[in-house]
């Protein structure tokens, strides 16, 4: 009945709803004297320049920024590298639970790691925040009471992004697909986009994550007789899969290029020469309005580089975990995940999201596309918004959730 309860608050608290079930059981105060956050990330592989090292700094700054304490008690960051690895990603995140005393998991940049760690976390009670990972299995068939997926996910990209190649022209598609679950997610839910507004899928490939020669898919993809070479991809993959592409002289020759999950480090490490027109979809820009700039520039002092959306995204949800312990006045997971779903975000990188019962954070994003290099005004002026996508037409709606939370 007790284990019942507990998962009733879990679902309570995304919707935000009253249920007559009793005050709240959890004891006043810090667990340990201190609040520890874990920052799992991956600090050397190819997904490193988009969260690894970037997303300390994150963290850190929200530290800093919340005054170095909460409820009167420290506040203590840990990182670790999951090298892309579940079995070390989990691992690690056992050793901070048990060990460390750890209270909060976020970055979690790769799917594989994100759905390993959420799931043993949630067992023990601990909150992961996930800023990185793309699948929507996190808040769908594999949702956990204590998991929050908070900046994109694998349906709201392509809501962007896809949707405005088909109506461009870009109806039979071929997919160039990073072979682990995020890519696979990727691909399953563009394709969807690309079916329903009357294109076609002709072919995908699957590539190991981590490929350096991307000749051989991206001769396959230009012999399919596709309009698009859709990437379901991320991070180095991508950059090292468009870089290909342009010695194959691929757009030259009338196919377009579809990357579906970009970060701004992608464009800066290709170049506006090789990148320019490139549209796709994002959670954040970092001069999308005053003070996501001057947050940015802040950033970009400690960094060197501006912020990604999920470097960003880790200061954010560093930030909001804070403020719901000091509204509570405890860092009892119960109680900080239920004022979580009750508030309403608002900082820099948010405007009027939720999270809801399923986990997910609800939240508009951006359609984007790289400028011209004679645009550009600066290094990392990159970047124009071509529209915003409103949070209801991003995500999977929760009537429409598979989440078993919410049965």
């Amino acid at each position: 009945m007790v284990n019942q309860r507990k998962l009733l608050h879990g679902i309570v608290a995304g919707l935000g709803l009253m249920v007559a079930a009793g005050p709240l059981s959890a004891a006043e105060g810090l667990s340990d004297g201190k609040v520890k956050i874990g920052v799992l990330s991956d600090m050397s592989g190819v997904y490193k320049s988009l969260e690894g090292p970037g997303a300390v700094v994150a963290a850190k700054m929200a530290v800093a920024d919340f005054g170095g304490k909460v409820l009167g008690k420290p506040i203590e960051i840990v990182s670790a590298d999951h090298q892309n690895k579940p079995d070390i990603g989990a691992s690690t995140a056992r050793e901070w639970i048990d060990a460390k005393q750890v209270d909060m998991i976020t970055a979690l940049d790769n799917s594989s790691v994100a759905l390993a760690v959420q799931g043993l976390a949630s067992e023990k009670k601990v909150i992961t925040m996930d800023a990185g990972a793309g699948t929507t299995a996190l808040t769908e068939d594999q949702c956990a009471p204590y998991g929050i997926h908070y900046v994109y996910d694998t349906h709201a990209l392509p809501v962007g992004t896809a949707t405005a190649v088909v109506k461009n022209g870009g109806k039979k598609w071929f997919f160039i697909t990073a072979d682990y679950a995020f890519g696979h997610s990727l691909q399953e839910n563009t394709a969807a986009v690309v079916k329903n507004l009357g294109g076609s899928v002709v072919g995908n490939v699957n590539a190991p994550l981590g490929t350096t020669d991307f000749s051989s898919y991206l001769l396959q993809a230009q012999s399919s007789g596709a309009d698009v070479i859709g990437l379901a991809n991320a991070g180095q993959d991508t950059v090292n899969a468009i870089k290909q592409a342009n010695q194959f002289r691929i757009v030259q020759s009338g196919q377009k290029l579809a990357g579906m999950l970009v970060f701004i480090t992608d464009i800066q490490s290709m170049g506006l020469d090789i990148a320019q027109g490139l549209q796709f979809t994002t959670a954040f820009v970092w001069n999308q309005d005053d003070e996501a700039e001057k947050w940015s520039r802040r950033y970009y002092e400690q960094q060197g580089a501006m912020p990604t959306m999920v470097q960003a995204g880790v200061y954010s949800a560093v930030t909001n975990y804070l403020k719901a312990i000091d509204a509570v006045g405890t860092d009892d997971a119960d109680a900080v995940r239920k004022q979580l779903g009750e508030m309403e975000l608002n900082d820099m990188f948010v405007k009027g999201g939720k999270i809801l019962a399923n986990g997910l954070m609800l939240h508009d994003m951006y359609l984007v596309e790289a400028k011209k290099p004679d645009e550009s005004t600066e290094e990392w002026d990159l970047l124009r918004v071509i529209s915003k996508i409103p949070a209801e037409q991003a995500y999977i709606p929760l009537s429409e959730s598979k989440c078993p939370l919410l049965k």
